[in-house]
């Protein structure tokens, strides 16, 4: 097998246990508090990837070599994807479900293409960018919903969480700051924005250091230490573990397993396909996420025609850039 092939399969791995990740999400969040559950899957993630290291260690025959400049841009990353990314997608997931959670994602590989070019120096062949172009624009197709950012759709999403509506003193730029912090908008484009940024820091950490199991887990440790540094209540975590549901916390931390074996499958095709392709394959998850929510949330919206042409749209440019 190619290292270029080895690369698609590693990002269709990646693609799979994100997809796992974000259906578990939403199951889990009606058991266990977020912040609760977040810190749960992040001590996973540390966990597990932990074990792989050491399975790891016992199976290698060289020995490892340390990389000080790789090593910070793992942390780096984790600071970014771990922590930032992962808290913003949370929330998006919980407020506004898996399906409409996953339309920001969309952007992420076209920040990514540009940080990398930039950065980086990577170009795309003219193939490429064109499977790029068609698959971004099926799963806008799948993903994209006429109302989904008017402002009834945002009174809604508040609601729903339960929020008091503003006293009436309060000034009515306070209520339209709480209104746009609160939006499916800057959630999921903030988690966007840190998982482009977490990329490029692991694609250019893998290239010149090729450990993605240790970058994962470097990546995973510094995620917990500022989950734990911004903590509000440090000193009830273990009350609250304890009164916590099982399933929840069990649910959680098949998410942290997940989430963390993606990253690692994600780290390892970055090291062999652009840094672009390997996140647009592994954020391919609207065309598996709808029809899956679809099936196991009935009040999820219908699979329609255009949902099906953007799934085709979305295989068909995915299909050039691998076949290129």
């Amino acid at each position: 097998m190619s290292d270029t092939y080895l690369g698609y399969l590693l990002a269709s791995g990646a693609l799979l246990l994100f997809t796992a990740s974000i259906l578990i999400t939403k199951a889990a969040s009606s058991r266990l508090d977020l912040g609760l559950g977040f810190l749960v899957a992040t001590s996973t993630n540390v966990v597990f990837s932990a074990l792989a290291l050491l399975v790891q260690s016992q199976l290698r025959s060289d020995s490892l070599q340390w990389n000080l400049p790789a090593f910070c841009m793992f942390a780096a990353a984790g600071g970014f994807s771990t922590y930032l990314g992962r808290w913003f997608f949370y929330e998006s997931v919980v407020r506004f479900g898996p399906a409409k959670a996953s339309i920001f994602q969309i952007s992420s590989p076209l920040f990514t293409a540009m940080m990398a070019w930039l950065l980086l120096g990577e170009r795309l062949t003219l193939h490429v960018a064109l499977g790029m172009v068609m698959a971004i624009a099926g799963l806008i197709l799948v993903s994209c919903k006429p109302d989904a950012f008017s402002r009834r759709s945002s009174a809604a999403a508040v609601a729903a969480d339960g929020e008091p509506a503003p006293a009436a003193v309060k000034l009515e730029n306070s209520r339209a700051m709480q209104r746009l912090m609160q939006s499916v908008l800057i959630l999921g484009m903030g988690s966007s924005l840190a998982y482009a940024i977490g990329n490029v820091l692991r694609g250019s950490a893998v290239r010149s250091w090729n450990e993605p199991v240790l970058g994962a887990l470097i990546g995973a440790t510094c995620g917990l230490v500022l989950q734990l540094a911004f903590s509000a209540d440090k000193s009830g975590i273990a009350s609250r573990l304890r009164a916590a549901s099982r399933s929840g916390l069990a649910l959680f931390s098949t998410i942290g397993v997940t989430t963390i074996a993606a990253q690692m499958c994600a780290i390892g095709a970055m090291r062999y396909i652009p840094l672009s392709v390997a996140t647009l394959v592994t954020l391919c998850t609207p065309i598996l996420v709808f029809p899956l929510s679809h099936l196991l949330f009935k009040n999820q919206d219908r699979i329609t025609a255009i949902t099906l042409a953007g799934s085709g749209l979305t295989l068909l440019g995915i299909a050039i850039i691998v076949m290129r």
